[in-house]
């Protein structure tokens, strides 16, 4: 495993993280056991940073995840969470619920305390409340002991530019905003950079778009970006390569993102992801995907309120 400066805050995490949310069986239902393997597996390979949400599978994925990590050193890992969204439409952004959240957070996670917590997907709230509320109430417990490091998480850029440049926070989180379809979450580092912030990527599949199987029925993505991903698929099964190989490392490479978060309830999935994450692509076969992919390179969809996809 390799490891990487998060930011300022002079924590060493692992290039990739384990991302939680399977746990919760967001994607599909599992077996809870073998998802408490899969933590420990990425353990076990030196992912120490971990990343959950009581929104995913409806606070399931956190206590599956309290679970897994009952009886391991607390020392030997960093742990995430996220407060403010916690349901499809669920959105509670005021301090007396961030605050209630994290006691609650922690209380799942058999923890005295966050590495590090995210106001989770900002750009379906108000802004304005985030800033000026949800994170300096997370600041005041982090006075308390309670969170060591605070952060935003979001899907548009816009939303997290402009927070982070009213209201220093120490990380920024974004998915499928660095994969093989889109690169804009590394154009953005040099702001986030100038600040302090550590970035970290998340969903380097572009929420299945980059696999074998392809994105579910409910992506956001239109028909020209599916129909572009399944041709890079299509390519790569055609040179003997799983293209999510290829897209795990393409966003797992660079150096300015501290961690890139991928997760598995599948223990020889998530040894798999690893060691694709640490393993070099064939250039050529990357060239080709990217020739695949120009006509639909950079697409984003809209995500929360329509305000907050907008530049400044």
């Amino acid at each position: 495993m390799q490891y990487r400066t998060l930011g300022a805050t002079g924590l060493r995490v692992s290039m990739l993280g384990y991302g939680a949310s399977p746990l919760g069986g967001v994607f599909a239902p599992i077996d809870q056991d073998a998802g408490i393997r899969a933590v420990r597996t990425a353990l076990d390979l030196g992912v120490n940073i971990i990343d959950v949400s009581p929104y995913y599978g409806a606070t399931v994925a956190e206590t599956v995840l309290g679970r897994a990590l009952n009886g391991i050193d607390r020392d030997s890992y960093m742990l995430a969470t996220k407060v403010g969204r916690y349901g499809e439409d669920a959105f509670d952004f005021s301090a007396a619920r961030v605050v209630a959240s994290v006691e609650e957070s922690l209380a799942r996670l058999g923890t005295d305390h966050l590495d590090i917590i995210q106001c989770h997907d900002i750009e379906f709230g108000d802004l304005g409340q985030v800033a000026a509320e949800a994170l300096p109430a997370l600041r005041r417990l982090q006075e308390e002991g309670k969170v060591r490091f605070v952060g935003i998480t979001g899907y548009p850029l816009e939303a997290l530019t402009h927070v982070a440049a009213e209201v220093p926070v120490d990380t920024v989180l974004s998915y499928c905003r660095y994969t093989l379809l889109d690169r804009a979450l590394l154009e953005a580092v040099p702001h986030f950079a100038a600040r302090g912030t550590a970035v970290m990527n998340a969903s380097p599949l572009g929420m299945g778009l980059l696999s074998q199987r392809g994105a579910p029925p409910w992506h956001p993505a239109p028909a020209a970006v599916r129909e572009a991903s399944a041709a890079a698929a299509r390519l790569c099964a055609d040179r003997g390569t799983d293209i999510a190989q290829v897209a795990v490392r393409f966003a797992a490479e660079p150096p300015a993102f501290a961690t890139t978060f991928v997760g598995s309830a599948s223990p020889s999935n998530m040894a798999r992801n690893v060691r694709w994450a640490l393993e070099p692509t064939d250039p050529e076969l990357l060239v080709d995907i990217e020739k695949v992919l120009a006509p639909v390179l950079g697409y984003a969809w809209p995500s929360g309120r329509p305000e907050n996809n907008r530049k400044a």
